[in-house]
């Protein structure tokens, strides 16, 4: 091995790395459609397979349990059996799932078919995220590259209601899955073509004892903190976490035990990694927790359709887009700290705003709402980019699934903090009219319910008090979230920007001194 072997390889990206991430971003905007895209379905799917209400929530969230349980385990998997292999595997499982899932003939079929097209996607966002680290050696260039796989996700997740609701106008609830199967045909046919196989091929055999706890910890957090959220303070969901974390503990003793870990505890000692890491994680809990009531605003208070919301959120879908476009460029010239802690400056000012919306105010929340997720892109963009840049190659698809996990674990808390916050402040301020059963003083969807029993005039009352106390809930969220927003703000300008190890996007593709020629060598393209 020559002597320039260890140095950070700098090469330019070509057409076929750049075609390459065209193929990465097929299957990262189509989970995000199939995380968003599934609630305008609801309706339509319990008319026809009339699920309980407990096999319901199941199916909303199935899909996301699996996701956020395998990730550790598949972005650890993909280093080991190569990451495109396990991209392609992953692809053709996700179109015969989406099939399933869109052919099910009962609810429990499709509790079934959501789980395995969970796994299956499970396969996907380490894999595209670890590529594009693999793909791009020039810095700036992996910047941009992973500032259009965040546009990707962002903008799916956006596009997720208008596809999903102009789709649901003219085919049946089933077609709303089948989105899957044409991107990931695609997608196994330009794959070879286009992306190398990388694998880390000193990499021993996957710890199955590991890949159980992992999962088990997760799930149970994950399943825990959704319940807190939904039923208030309750033995079970209060268990369900506890057990969860003091499973994680245990993986995690397990980790520091093994010579070949299902996850690299050194990664945490990379200080870019964990700054950044962290900062994702806390920014997405004031994110999730914000967009729950600002959609719920959107329909219940605003009486308006699924489709029509989502009409009215495209602005900050393309707010965001553009944001993660820009953000290499500002990156390249100030500290990737500086932007973002500035960029969580302007969320915070558009939580800011949200705190002042009263019913009927749209424009108002829209310019929040705008200014909010100019913050979520380039916090991604960003973010993202610092987590799995500074992590070995041989590391790749570990750091990218705990940089998928920290989302996750940041939208469960979101949800359950802010989600009970804000129907803390409802049932403290609703005001009902006399008469109205208690039901409606629990939250807005119970008297939305209650109102379509009503009369006309009654239930205009009702709706008009729940309104406004659910406004109240979304304005105090507003005002916890710009505290969520400076916090996360606090620990880019001081820990991240200061931090020695933090470098331009993509600069530190091992931390100091741990390249090695098993690294080196393991990179091999086709």
């Amino acid at each position: 091995m020559s002597s320039n072997a260890l140095k950070t390889d700098t090469r330019k990206a070509g057409a076929r790395e750049w075609l390459g991430l065209a193929a990465l971003a097929l299957p990262t905007l189509l989970i995000a459609l199939d995380q968003s895209v599934l609630y305008l379905a609801l309706p339509h799917l319990a008319e026809e397979l009339n699920p309980t209400g407990t096999e319901l929530l199941w199916i909303i969230d199935i899909y996301g349990f699996m996701i956020a349980g395998f990730l550790i385990a598949m972005g650890r998997l993909g280093d080991r059996v190569g990451r495109r292999k396990l991209l392609m595997i992953g692809a053709a499982a996700v179109g015969v799932t989406s099939v399933l899932a869109a052919y099910s003939g009962s609810a429990e079929q499709l509790i079934v078919s959501r789980a395995l097209l969970g796994i299956a996607a499970a396969t996907l966002m380490p894999s595209t995220l670890a590529l594009i680290n693999n793909i791009f050696h020039d810095p700036y260039q992996r910047g941009r590259a992973i500032a259009v796989w965040a546009g990707c996700f962002m903008g799916g997740t956006a596009l997720g209601p208008v596809i999903g609701g102009t789709l649901l106008e003219f085919f049946w609830w089933g077609s709303a899955f089948l989105l899957g199967v044409p991107v990931m045909v695609a997608l196994l046919i330009v794959a070879p073509v286009v992306l190398p196989e990388y694998k880390d091929r000193n990499a021993g055999r996957l710890d199955l004892p590991s890949v159980v706890l992992s999962l088990a910890s997760i799930l149970l957090i994950i399943h825990g903190l959704k319940e807190l959220a939904r039923h208030g303070v309750e033995p079970t969901p209060a268990a369900a976490l506890v057990v969860g974390v003091a499973v994680g503990a245990v993986f995690v003793l397990r980790q520091r035990k093994l010579a070949d870990p299902l996850l690299d505890l050194n990664l945490f000692k990379v200080g870019t990694f964990t700054a950044a890491l962290l900062v994702l994680l806390v920014s997405m809990v004031g994110t999730s927790g914000g967009y729950l009531f600002i959609t719920g605003f959107l329909q219940m208070v605003e009486r308006l359709s699924p489709l029509e919301a989502g009409l009215w959120m495209l602005p900050a879908a393309i707010a965001s887009i553009i944001a993660s476009q820009l953000a290499p460029i500002f990156a390249k010239r100030y500290a990737p700290g500086s932007v973002i802690g500035v960029s969580l400056l302007i969320g915070a000012l558009g939580y800011l705003v949200l705190a002042l919306v009263t019913p009927g105010g749209r424009p108002m929340l829209t310019v929040g709402f705008v200014a909010v997720f100019v913050s979520v892109g380039t916090v991604g963009a960003l973010g993202t980019n610092l987590v799995v840049g500074s992590a070995p190659p041989e590391r790749g698809g570990s750091a990218a699934a705990l940089s998928s996990i920290g989302g996750d674990l940041g939208t469960a808390l979101g949800v359950a903090m802010l989600g009970s916050l804000g129907a803390a402040v409802y049932r403290g301020s609703v005001e009902v009219p006399d008469g109205t059963p208690t039901a409606a003083e629990e939250s807005m969807e119970s008297a939305v319910t209650v109102a379509k029993d009503l009369p006309a005039s009654a239930a205009a009352e009702l709706l008009s008090a729940a309104g406004s106390a659910y406004t109240n809930g979304l304005n105090v969220i507003g005002l916890a979230c710009v505290v969520i927003a400076a916090t996360s703000a606090t620990i880019a300008f001081t820990i991240l920007r200061k931090n020695r190890d933090a470098v331009p996007p993509g600069e530190a593709s091992a931390p100091a001194g741990k390249a090695s020629a098993a690294t080196e060598a393991s990179l091999s393209a086709t």
